[in-house]
């Protein structure tokens, strides 16, 4: 698991085994707060190590910025805390995650101290408030890749975990493309230092205009194409010649991930599209 400090009390953490997913803590004087949680337990738990023993607090507050599992799977683990999310959140993972974990442990032994615990203070518009020493964590929803998403801003520092409203390569199998723009347009607006992104590597600042260009161009990229041949009756053939470097994206991000990504984006954009 990589660590890197980002700012003052304010640490990043990207796993080693799993598509490069992150979390983050933010460190006050008395606890801690933690901005998910990391896909397997052991990489989970040794991010809970960190904080009690190197940084010598509790967590008293875990943040789920959505419901898919190797964000938030990870919440049994830090018992006693408070777990924070979106309404939606909350709803998605007792009506999905539940049953999906139940799948999953029947596969994966490392899974069968998992427990799903749902968030226990949400809200569904607007913003959320929370102090954490002299950091002030301003929490609203994004939307785009998935309908329960969210991302926090540490207001003093301008560093923002944005969860999978911005990855690599955006992915928007689970949302909507057009939610995912105006969630990324938004953080275009924001002025800025860090994006932690929910995969892969922490964007600096001057990092930020390229890369919020790159993923809208990316994301305006495979509408205009999907929608030039879903009307086609070899549309899902079509489809598959659309490449993700001429989308704007190389096929290498996120280990190379990207590329089976990329197909899924297109799949659901026909049915979209077809539907409609």
């Amino acid at each position: 698991m990589h660590r890197e400090r980002v700012s003052e009390n304010v640490f990043w953490f990207q796993s080693e085994v799993y598509a490069q997913v992150t979390a983050g803590v933010i460190v006050g004087p008395q606890w801690a707060v933690v901005i998910d949680t990391l896909a397997l337990p052991e990489e989970t738990m040794a991010m809970r190590e960190f904080i009690e023993h190197e940084l010598g607090v509790q967590v008293r507050y875990v943040i789920n910025t959505h419901y898919h599992a190797d964000h938030c799977w990870g919440n049994c683990f830090f018992p006693g805390a408070t777990v924070v999310g979106h309404s939606k959140c909350r709803e998605y993972l007792i009506e999905e995650g539940i049953p999906s974990l139940e799948a999953s442990q029947k596969q994966n032994q490392s899974l069968r101290q998992v427990k799903i615990v749902p968030p226990h203070e949400t809200f569904t518009s607007g913003e959320m408030t929370l102090r954490v020493g002299k950091k002030n964590l301003i929490l609203f929803p994004s939307f785009g890749h998935s309908n329960d998403g969210i991302s926090i801003l540490v207001e003093e520092d301008r560093v923002l975990f944005a969860g999978d409203a911005f990855m690599p390569l955006p992915y928007i199998v689970d949302g909507d493309v057009d939610d995912m723009i105006a969630s990324i347009k938004k953080i275009g607006r924001m002025e800025l230092e860090n994006i932690i992104q929910g995969h892969g590597d922490i964007i600096l600042r001057g990092e930020i205009d390229a890369a919020i260009k790159e993923n809208l161009n990316y994301l305006n990229n495979i509408k205009k194409a999907v929608k030039s041949v879903a009307k086609r009756k070899n549309a899902e053939e079509l489809i598959e010649e659309i490449s993700i470097e001429e989308c704007g994206k190389s096929r290498v991000y996120l280990g190379g991930l990207a590329e089976t990504l990329h197909r899924r984006n297109l799949r659901a954009l026909l049915t979209q599209f077809t539907d409609s």
